[in-house]
């Protein structure tokens, strides 16, 4: 998709990632390919959304596809939705219930790494993810079981 400012987004339905916590470990990033957008910067597993397809569908789906991340570990916590009118990216947060050791599974990575809360910023991150970054990690600190859908 094309805004009217020129910057592009991708997915037509919109996007969508996974913010995958896990307690001992922090969060999974991604260090996006360099073909990728803004490639080279650390993100979250995810991608396009297909037609009709939720969310937390969409997160889950990409981050098994890119980083092989599976689904039975994973306990939903919340939705945040950038919603630029044209275009939306949902970031799921989910709560690690079982540990698991992500691997590349998909060219869209450079790297995936667990990354403890305090240290996220000193990564060069996408910039709309540096933007959401702070109240994410203020929600992520909220007791999770308030947070259950």
């Amino acid at each position: 998709m094309e805004g009217a400012d020129g910057a592009r987004f991708w997915g037509l339905f919109g996007a969508a990632g996974l913010l995958a916590h896990d307690a001992g470990r922090g969060i999974l990033l991604q260090h996006r390919a360099s073909w990728s957008h803004f490639g080279g910067t650390w993100g979250l597993p995810g991608g396009a959304r297909h037609e009709g397809e939720s969310a937390f569908d969409a997160a889950t789906r990409e981050a098994a596809e890119e980083a092989a991340v599976p689904g039975d570990a994973l306990v939903p916590l919340f939705e945040s939705v950038l919603d630029l009118g044209f275009w939306s990216y949902t970031t799921v947060a989910v709560s690690v219930r079982r540990p698991f050791e992500p691997h590349i599974a998909d060219p869209e990575s450079l790297d995936l790494q667990w990354v403890s809360l305090d240290e996220v910023t000193a990564l060069p991150l996408h910039p709309l993810f540096a933007e959401a970054w702070p109240k994410l990690r203020e929600r992520l600190q909220v007791d999770p079981s308030a947070q259950r859908r």
